[in-house]
Formats: C-alpha cells, structure tokens, sequence
C-alpha cells in the first residue's frame, strides 16, 4: 500500500485515488524568464519519479505540469534584454526542454501555458466576485478577500491573524485587508494585456495555477505538488480560491520537496549561490545529477557540492559496471515477484523512498558481479522506474555520445548554420532535434555554436 507524506495535515496517509485505478496530478512548473537551476532539476526529477513509479504500479496518470510565461519577472527581464516578451519566453522554453531531455524527464501529458487560460481565468474571477469571495478595487486591481475563506492557512500552518500583524501593503495597493492578494491586475502602458469586465488588465500568479489544473483535471484530483517555497502563499492561495469558486475540496494530497542547500544555506538567485542545470551539464553528466538528486529522499534537504556529484559519479558507474558486457533490450519485463524487486516496492510505497530504493539498486548489482549474472535485466528495469540503467553500459562509462562520432556532430552543426543562412529556420529547428534525439545539446553563444554531451 503506498502511503504519502501529505503536506495538508503533515503526517503521511495512504494513498486512496478519487477514481480506482486513475491518478490525477498537478504539478507546479517554470516561471520562463530564466535557465533552469539545481533547484528546479530536483523538483523535476522527483515529480517525475512520482509520476513513473505511480505508472509502474499500474495507475493510469494524468500528469499536468504548467509553464507560467506572463509574470513580472518575465516583464521585466524582457525589458532588461531588450526584447519582446515573447522572444524571451519561447527561447527559455525552447533551453528548459532540451535541459529536461538531458536529464531524462517523460513529457507530461498536459504541459498548459498560463497565456492560453485567460478566458477560465476571468471566469473564475467573476465566479469568486459572485461567491462573495473578491472584490474590484479603485485602483482598477480584483482581488481575493481572504477573510471570506475559513482555513485560511491550514496548508502552511500559519495563523492569519499573526500574518497580518506583520503584512505590509504597498502604497499603491487598494486592498481592503493586507492579507488580500491579488487575482486581476489593471493594465500598466507598456506590459501586456487583456480586455476584462474590470478593464484591460492581466493575470495575478496565483490564479493561473488554479484554472490550468481544473481546466485538465477537474475541481477536485487527486496530487499537487511542488517546492516546498510554493507552499506558502502560492499554494495557500490556490486553494483558497479554488475551493471559493467550486465549493468542492480542491486536492487530497499536497507533496512538496524540500531544498537544495549551498554550505547549509539554502540556494537562491537572491543569495548568489546558484547553479544553473546548463552549468552543471557541462561538467557532470546528466544521468549523474538526476541519481545524485535521488541518493536524497524528497523531503529531505539535497546538499549541493562537486564533491558529493563526484560521488554520485563514482556510484553510478559502479551500477554500470554491473551491466557491462551484457547485452542491452530494447523493452525489459520488470519481475515485482522477485525478492529485490519486493524490497524496492517497499520503499518506494513507502512515500517514495528513493534512498532505499537505490540501496537494493546496489544489493542487485553486487549478487550480478558476484557471478549471477541473470538478475542484470532486474537490475536494468528496477532503475528504470526512476529513470537510470538505460544506456548503454559502455558508453556511460566512457562518456561518448551513443551511436555518433565528433566529425558527424560536426558536419551537423555545419549543416544548420547553412540552413539558417538560407534563413530555413525549419531546417535548422529539425537538425537540433536530431541532434539532441542522439544526446547532444547545442548552445549558441556570441555568434558560436558549441555543443555538449547530453
């Protein structure tokens, strides 16, 4: 029986799906004004072991991750640059999935963008307006009365009465209560904007995440997950006004993962102790920094350093080494009978307890090189429900692109800078992807095109 540790109510629970046999999942995805960061890597990868477990175990998932391209770091990082909104969102977008590739992440079925719900999103302001819930203010701004929602902060643990002693309104604000956060922002010259029965206007973040997920899974499903930053108050505020607008209990478990730390501090933009996923995959290989994120349990702090990525490294080719000269399937039946395989299921059931997971991993890999050489295929498909073992053994251990050679990589790259001469930027957007199906990424930086192991 899997049981989740669930953050409404902070103890873990068994896991019992609305629908027998479905699994209904939200997951809270990238703000696009800026590369990836190990950060983000981790929630990634953990969701995406959560979501290839919850399959293995035989659920039929509807996994939604969404991608959030209006916002006022986007705006703002634009006008930086000096580019349009747009330009910038879909190069990010276009750098955070072929980062997400490298690092073995499954497409989510539903991977919505926040600019494509404004319709649901003004509907379900309108709704809240009618419920009582927010309110127009002068200023042209809707926003959410949260002295309307009883359990306010029952996600998070935080008394509204304390965060309003200590809340802060800027002078520009209308609100009617510190606390209230805003759902409909109006209109400044300049930024992007949309009609509205309040004017011209935009989005607020905190409502975007909540239409998107009802639009694709209904009211009420049954996981939301994210960074444990997300908890409060964006996810404090997801509920608030979707349980204001359906009058339904909008999700039954809440799982966050904790942070990465930096020397024991946790790592930000604002401290300057980040590291993007494109900084780290030009030193480490991408299949070493998803086991290193998984040596961790999801809830427990991931201590970031080259020496424990050297580490994970070492330890991962050590797993490979078990698979060498053994021949490599195509589709592998994984024995869940087996006794490893019991011991993996229970750790896994076990609010997805990656660590112990990846110790039976080892367990395996030592009786392979012990002589048995029958259980690499248990090997190979136990890590393949978190997303390891599946290259060749050879060519992890000697870091060489699988199945190319440096003058094909060449001769490719030659190719698309010809194609986008020709300003055949078709051409050229196919030949990445065949490259980066092959496991090579390419940056393009000053003028150059460079290109790194994936």
């Amino acid at each position: 029986m899997l049981v989740i540790h669930n953050s409404l109510g902070r103890t873990k629970q068994e896991f019992a799906p609305l629908r027998p046999g479905e699994v209904r999942m939200y997951v809270c995805g990238m703000t696009v004004y800026d590369y990836s960061h190990l950060g983000h890597a981790r929630m990634l990868v953990v969701f995406d072991v959560v979501a290839r477990y919850l399959r293995a175990s035989g659920y039929r998932l509807t996994y939604v991750r969404n991608i959030t391209d209006i916002d006022d770091k986007i705006i703002k990082r634009a006008n930086e640059n000096g580019e349009s909104i747009q330009a910038l969102t879909e190069r990010v977008i276009r750098a955070n999935e072929e980062d997400f590739a490298a690092l073995g992440l499954l497409k989510p079925e539903h991977e919505p963008r926040a600019t494509h719900s404004i319709p649901g999103m003004i509907r379900m302001i309108e709704s809240l307006i009618a419920r009582g819930h927010a309110y127009p203010a002068a200023n042209g701004d809707v926003y959410y009365d949260v002295s309307s929602f009883q359990g306010y902060g029952r996600l998070s643990g935080k008394d509204p009465r304390e965060l309003r002693a200590g809340a802060r309104v800027e002078v520009d604000e209308a609100k009617d209560d510190p606390l209230d956060f805003v759902l409909w922002k109006a209109a400044k010259p300049g930024e992007p904007s949309w009609d509205s029965p309040w004017g011209r206007g935009r989005p607020g973040w905190h409502i975007e995440c909540s239409v998107m997920s009802s639009e694709l899974l209904g009211s009420r499903f049954d996981i939301h997950g994210g960074g444990e930053d997300l908890q409060f108050p964006h996810h404090e505020n997801e509920i608030a006004q979707s349980e204001g607008a359906s009058g339904v209990h909008f999700v039954n478990y809440w799982m966050h993962n904790a942070f990465v730390q930096v020397d024991k501090e946790k790592m930000s933009k604002s401290l300057g102790n980040f590291f993007t996923v494109r900084d780290i995959l030009k030193k480490y290989d991408p299949e070493v920094v998803r086991f290193f994120i998984l040596r961790a349990h999801y809830r427990s702090p991931l201590n970031h350093s080259d020496a424990n990525l050297d580490d994970a490294k070492n330890a991962l080719a050590r797993l490979y080494t078990a698979l060498k000269d053994t021949k490599t399937e195509a589709t592998i039946k994984l024995d869940w009978d087996e006794a490893h395989a019991g011991r993996f299921k229970a750790a896994m059931d076990d609010d997805f307890g990656t660590p112990e997971a990846v110790a039976v991993l080892f367990e395996l890999a030592n009786r392979v090189n012990a002589g048995d050489k029958s259980l690499t295929p248990q090997l190979r498909a136990l890590g393949g429900v978190l997303g390891l073992l599946q290259r060749d053994p050879e060519s992890f251990l000697q870091g060489k692109p699988a199945g190319v050679s440096e003058e094909w990589i060449a001769a490719k790259i030659a190719e698309r800078e010809d194609a986008r001469k020709r300003k055949d930027y078709a051409a050229a957007d196919r030949i990445r992807k065949e490259l980066l199906e092959k496991g090579i990424v390419l940056e393009d930086k000053a003028g150059k095109t460079t290109w790194r192991r994936a």
